[in-house]
C-alpha cells in the first residue's frame, strides 16, 4: 500500500507557473505507474498527466500538452507536475493517484491510491 501527500498548490496569476509536488510514503514506489487528474466541484475528476514506472514514458491530456511536465524522482519518492503557462481554466483541486502496471493509465477508476489534493487557482 502507498500514501500520498501532495503539495504545491496556490494562488498565482494567468500566465504564472507552479510546481505540484506529491511524495508517497512506502519502500515499492518505484514499481507504481503515477497520475495527475484535476476536480472541479460538481465535476467529474479529469486525467491530466501519466508517468510509468521508469518515468521513460509520459502521456498528457490534450489540454495541458505542451504546457505541463509529469516527472519522478524515484530516489525520493516523489512526482512532480510543473505547470507552465497556467489559464484561468486550469483552476481545480489537483490529486495525485498511483497503481500497480508496466506503462500509464488515464481513467481515475485504474488508479487505486489517492492523495488528499491540492489546490490551485488561476486569476484571470
Amino acid at each position: 500500500q502507498v500514501q500520498l501527500v501532495e503539495s504545491g498548490g496556490g494562488l498565482v496569476q494567468a500566465g504564472g507557473s507552479l510546481r505540484l509536488s506529491c511524495a508517497a510514503s512506502g519502500r515499492t514506489f518505484s514499481s507504481y505507474v503515477l497520475g495527475w487528474f484535476r476536480q472541479a466541484p460538481g465535476k467529474e475528476r479529469e486525467f491530466v498527466a501519466a508517468i510509468n514506472r521508469s518515468g521513460g514514458n509520459t502521456y498528457y491530456a490534450d489540454s495541458v500538452k505542451g504546457r505541463f511536465t509529469i516527472s519522478r524522482d524515484n530516489a525520493k519518492n516523489t512526482v512532480y507536475l510543473q505547470m507552465n503557462s497556467l489559464k484561468p481554466e486550469d483552476t481545480d483541486v489537483y490529486y495525485c493517484a498511483a497503481r500497480g502496471g508496466l506503462d500509464y493509465y488515464t481513467r481515475s477508476r485504474q488508479y487505486d491510491y489517492w492523495g488528499q489534493g491540492t489546490q490551485v487557482t488561476v486569476s484571470s
